[in-house]
Parts: structure tokens; C-alpha cells; sequence
């Protein structure tokens, strides 16, 4: 990835849309960001900053530290900043707690605007119970009226949520900012690839700038992999297996349960019985509360229901972000591989395992891309607000995509359709199945206008505009971000 800063112009316009508003009002704001470890946040705040032109201080907590110690590096980085119009002014002796430390950074605000950044704010709150408090106070009665834009940052999203959620002390005082990764169009942009590869690519990579920085340019995905298997500290490895580490420290059921998502298993039963033990399968009353914590507190799996007019079972679950998800099913054994010695068998590995891998990570993002594309008006269903996919309980058919008003259970079924993400295209015999199965969906239009095909590597002389409503290739779905 080049050196250069790539992309992020909407967040970057919005960092500078609170800069300007504390500019005219000449009073605080306060941005509460989250994101996934490696996604970005610091690199984008380091880079707002340097463009901002305004004095700032960037403080970043460790992990462990003591209160007092996490008090001395914060005066520290203060002394070292831009911040004061003289470090002199910075006190010597670091304050022993944190409203004495905030009332010392508040009499070095200046006049003008300024920028104050803490970084890793989850660690702070769990050094010091008081920290939120203390920071609630600072800011109501030190801060909120001088010309500052205070960014609080954080990878713990369930953490983040919580410290502006109503029953916490900074309740209604930040405005809440999530940083995704990198789109598919940054990321190729980013790396110099066309649409089919810039796809690949962001599979892999998840769209984390970690490991983006460590792509050659116009390597296309594959390439990229065989060359880091020779290498066992490569970011390619060495990034979702600190996540994982980071959220999961302990090989604890949570962490079966993610591995049995991982390896493949997508229902409530097989998921059950790869966490298991050999007293049988994970108990329900377990089970359910762990994959409820992991969807919506964590955030690591997504759940997929049937979407259509009636409501479906079973419920499916996959890893939510494409590149955790391809360490857990093909990098890790990938890696171990790599540790010794054996970097040939290492890609093999993953070789064998990729087409079928692709094909089930590639599904989400472009449900997404037609989500983004119905969204801009120039689509044959402009009233399509979700797009989901639809099965029943022996998964014949499994349809991949359908568009719909809304979820899980849909008023309206605009269209089903088929994705297909291999090497040969979309035919007359794709094209009878889709027909065949996208019947049996409550709610579908029988008419062959609600039929969509999205394909890697194109149709036959046989699918047409005329035969169905839409079809799209690697372009059109990486053009959906680029609109």
C-alpha cells in the first residue's frame, strides 16, 4: 500500500465539519469513535490532525497500566505536544488523579482552537473506575465551553457503546462515530487492481489498513497470500490473530463457538455440536446466549434469517468480517504451517479452500453493493430497502440474494437472485435453478423481471437484460461505492 494517506474523505470531511463548528462557536465538541482493532482510527486522527493545522495533543493509553502511570504518560505527551504555548507551563509533577490531570490540561487550552485526542479509551476506564466521572465533570465544567474538539477513541466497540449509552456519565455530550474499513473501491484504488481483484483483495484484507500497508501494489490476492506464506510474522497472520487474542484471551466456550463459525458450521445445531465436548453437544441455554453476546455485544458473528413475507428458520451465523473469517477457516493452519518451514504446503492450504470460501464471503458484500445501489435510484427496484437471501430447512433451494422492503419479515419481495463466483459464467442451467427456486419464495413476483444475477465471470449468450431484471460483474459491484 502506498505510503500516502488513501482515502477516508468522508470521515475526514466530518472530523472537519465538528473542527469548523467548534471554529464558529467557539465552544467544545466531543466525537466518541469506534472501530475494530486495525482499522484505522489512529492513523486517521493522526492524519486530521497534521492537515487541521491547529495545536493538538495525542494521548494513547496502554493496556495494564496503572492510574498514576497512565496520569504521567498523559502529562507527558502534553509537555511534548503542540497543545502548550510553552512546555514550561506543563507541570513537572504529574498530578495523582485524573481531575487534577484534566483541570492541568484545561489551563493550557488555547484561546484558539485546539484538538485533544485519547486514544484506547476503554483502557483508561479500566485502569480507573473514576475515569468516566472525572472526564464527564472535566468536560461540563472545564472543557465543553473552550474552543476544543476532544476525539475519545476505542477498538472494544461493546466498551465504546457503553460509555455514551444514557446511563453512563458522558450520556448526550459526544457524537457517536463508527470506522468501517476500507470499502472495496479504496481498497482498490489503494493497491492499483481492477474491480474483480480489488474484490479479492478486500476479502482477504477485511479492508484493514494493517495489512493493506504490507500489499505490493497490483498484487492481485492469491499472489499476495503465496508470498506471505513464507513469512510467519506477516500482518496477513499477525492481524486477525491479535484480534482474536485481543476478544478472546482464553480458549473459553465463546471461543469454541467462534471457531465452530470459523470452520464452517452455520446453524444453531451443527454450531452445538462442533463447541461441544465429548459429553455431547453444547447445551441451548448456553449456546444461544453466547451467540447473542458474539452478535450483538461483540460483534464478531452476523446473523442471516430467510428474508421474504413469511417469517423463516433457521436462523445462519458467519464471522462478520472476511478477513478473521479466512484466518479461521484456511490462515491459521496456513500459518502453523509457515512457523515450520513448510511455506509451499502453507499455501496449498489455503489454495484448496479458497473457491469454496470466496464464494460464501463474497455473498454479504454484495448484498451490500445492491443495498448501496438501490439506495442511489438507478436501480430496477429503487423501493428495495434490504437485501437478504432466503431459504427453507433442508436448504433446497438456498436463494442468495433477495431484495425486499424491509426485514426479517418483508411487506414486499422486489427480486431473487443468484450469485456466482467462479471461473465459468452464469448460464442457462444457473438460470433455470434461479427461476425454479426463487418460486417457492413467499412474497415473489412470478415474472422473470425479479430475477437478478451477479457473476465473476459473466453470462451466456442466454441470460440476458431480456431474460432477467439485472445483471451485474466485479465492476458494477465495486462501482455500488464509488456512487
Amino acid at each position: 500500500m502506498p505510503a500516502s494517506f488513501v482515502g477516508r474523505r468522508t470521515e475526514l470531511a466530518l472530523l472537519r465539519k465538528r473542527l469548523d463548528r467548534v471554529t464558529a462557536d467557539s465552544a467544545g465538541t466531543a466525537v466518541a469513535m469506534r472501530g475494530r482493532r486495525q482499522v484505522g482510527k489512529s492513523r486517521l486522527v493522526q492524519e486530521f490532525c497534521d492537515r487541521a493545522g491547529r495545536p493538538y495533543v495525542f494521548f494513547t493509553a496502554t493496556k495494564g497500566a496503572s492510574p498514576v502511570e497512565g496520569i504521567a504518560d498523559f502529562m507527558a505527551e502534553l509537555r511534548e505536544s503542540s497543545l502548550p504555548t510553552d512546555p514550561e507551563l506543563v507541570p513537572r509533577t504529574a498530578p495523582t488523579n485524573w481531575p487534577d490531570a484534566f483541570r492541568a490540561l484545561a489551563a493550557l487550552l488555547p484561546d484558539t482552537p485546539s484538538i485533544v485526542v485519547l486514544d484506547e479509551l476503554p483502557w483508561l476506564s479500566e485502569q480507573d473506575p473514576v475515569f468516566d466521572g472525572a472526564l464527564q465533570t472535566a468536560w461540563d465544567r472545564l472543557l465543553s465551553g473552550r474552543p476544543v474538539l476532544l476525539l475519545l477513541l476505542g477498538s472494544d466497540l461493546h466498551m465504546m457503546e457503553r460509555f455514551t449509552a444514557y446511563d453512563r456519565p458522558f450520556y448526550g455530550r459526544a457524537d457517536s462515530f463508527v470506522l468501517g474499513p476500507l470499502n472495496p473501491a479504496e481498497t482498490g484504488n489503494a493497491l492499483g487492481l481492477d474491480s474483480a481483484d480489488a474484490i479479492d483483495a478486500h476479502l482477504v484484507s477485511g479492508g484493514l489498513p494493517g495489512i493493506l500497508r504490507a500489499w505490493p501494489h497490483g498484487t492481485p490476492a492469491l499472489d499476495f497470500i503465496e508470498s506471505e506464506c513464507a513469512d510467519p510474522a506477516s500482518p496477513l497472520f499477525g492481524v486477525p490473530e491479535a484480534a482474536l487474542l485481543a476478544e478472546f484471551p482464553a480458549p473459553d466456550q465463546a471461543r469454541r463457538v467462534l471457531e465452530a463459525v470459523g470452520s464452517g458450521d452455520r446453524t444453531h445445531a451443527n454450531i452445538a455440536a462442533t463447541a461441544g465436548s465429548q459429553s455431547g453437544a453444547l447445551p441451548s441455554g448456553i449456546l444461544s446466549p453466547l451467540l447473542r453476546r458474539l452478535t450483538e455485544e461483540k460483534r464478531v458473528l452476523a446473523s442471516d434469517a430467510p428474508l421474504s413475507t413469511k417469517p423463516g428458520k433457521p436462523t445462519l451465523y458467519r464471522v462478520a468480517d472476511s478477513n478473521l473469517r479466512l484466518y479461521l477457516a484456511a490462515m491459521r493452519s496456513a500459518q502453523e504451517l509457515s512457523r515450520r518451514g513448510r511455506p509451499e504446503a502453507a499455501y496449498r492450504v489455503v489454495e484448496r479452500r479458497w473457491a469454496a470460501w470466496r464464494g460464501r464471503a463474497v455473498e454479504p458484500l454484495i448484498r451490500e453493493a445492491l443495498e448501496l445501489a438501490a439506495s442511489s435510484g438507478d436501480f430496477p427496484w429503487p423501493d428495495t430497502d434490504v437485501v437478504g437471501g432466503w431459504w427453507n430447512r433442508r436448504f433446497t433451494p438456498e436463494i442468495d440474494l433477495v431484495g425486499a422492503d424491509r426485514a426479517p419479515v418483508a411487506g414486499s419481495v422486489f427480486f431473487a437472485g443468484s450469485v456466482k463466483w467462479l471461473a465459468t459464467p452464469f448460464d442457462q442451467h444457473d438460470l433455470t435453478t434461479l427461476a425454479q427456486g426463487a418460486g417457492e419464495i413467499p412474497g415473489f413476483p412470478s415474472d422473470c423481471a425479479g430475477l437478478a444475477v451477479v457473476s465473476l465471470s459473466g453470462t451466456t449468450a442466454a441470460v440476458t437484460g431480456d431474460t432477467v431484471g439485472l445483471v451485474w460483474g466485479p465492476r458494477d459491484v465495486v462501482h455500488a461505492w464509488e456512487s
